[in-house]
């Protein structure tokens, strides 16, 4: 990529908040990741199934860290099943699915694939397949996005 051309680019941080529309996810928050090659969702009860002949998955996201609250209910088309190493080396199959992220005003898609993620600190990792040639990343920084607002808590 040029010089000329990553300077017309948007800047996000290590850190954003985004959506998934397709999935019915309003904010969820993502470590944007540069050493990751694909996306992750987190996700429970995951159950495949057939629908038209396809391979499908139903799922449930829970957007919100550390809570079940707001949990949303979704189903997807599988492209594939594909082997991914985790950070800590461990390789597991999952699921990818095809679906729309949305962030600045853009939306765009992008492959993500399917699992449990406890141990991670973020439900979703955003990996650099998803934001090659449409962000710049500033490893410094976070919420170039802005944050969803906050609830006020009733006293």
């Amino acid at each position: 990529m040029s010089k000329k051309l990553a300077a017309k680019l948007p800047i996000i941080g290590w850190r954003e908040w985004i959506s998934l529309p397709d999935l019915g996810v309003s904010t969820i928050k993502v470590k944007v990741d540069t050493g990751a090659r694909s996306s992750s969702l987190h996700v429970f009860g995951l159950e495949a199934f057939e629908k038209e002949g396809k391979p499908w998955v139903r799922f449930e996201v829970h957007p919100k860290q550390r809570s079940d609250e707001n949990a949303v209910s979704a189903e997807a088309e599988v492209l594939e099943y594909r082997s991914v190493r985790s950070s800590s080396g461990k390789s597991s199959v999952r699921p990818v699915i095809l679906t729309h992220a949305a962030m600045m005003g853009n939306a765009w898609p992008i492959e993500v694939t399917l699992a449990r993620r406890d141990e991670m600190g973020f439900r979703m990792l955003l990996g650099r397949e998803a934001f090659r040639g449409r962000f710049l990343i500033d490893s410094g920084n976070s919420y170039y996005g802005g944050r969803p607002l906050r609830k006020k808590k009733s006293l």
